[in-house]
């Protein structure tokens, strides 16, 4: 789901970047006066400005949401861990114990 937000993110950005550079290309080409190219131009940065801000926004969500998703996966990570080392440590005492008993039997058989 990562991967689908990140290629959404690139596209849209990708797309704007094209229509601005689309839009300067538009506003140099087209026959103004210099005044009147300046404004075109401000107001083109004004956009890109607030459409730049507008991605650093989804871009600090997507990245927050990256950072707790992956938090939580460490977390689940290391309970596994130690449940497995837990299980594994049970299952030796048991093994041992076993094998203890098992060796006592004919010990006591000889004795006997």
């Amino acid at each position: 789901m990562n991967q689908e937000n990140g290629s959404r993110n690139l596209a849209l950005l990708s797309f704007i970047a094209g229509a601005a550079v689309g839009a300067l290309v538009v506003a140099l080409t087209t026959p103004k006066s210099g005044p009147e190219v300046r404004n075109d131009l401000k107001a083109l940065g004004r956009r890109a400005k607030d459409k730049v801000g507008e991605l650093g926004g989804k871009a600090e969500e997507v990245w927050a949401e990256s950072k707790g998703r992956a938090s939580q996966a460490v977390a689940d990570l290391k309970r596994g861990v130690q449940d497995a080392a837990y299980d594994l440590r049970r299952g030796t005492r048991a093994a041992a114990n076993d094998l203890k008993h098992d060796a006592r039997e004919p010990a006591e058989n000889l004795q006997g």
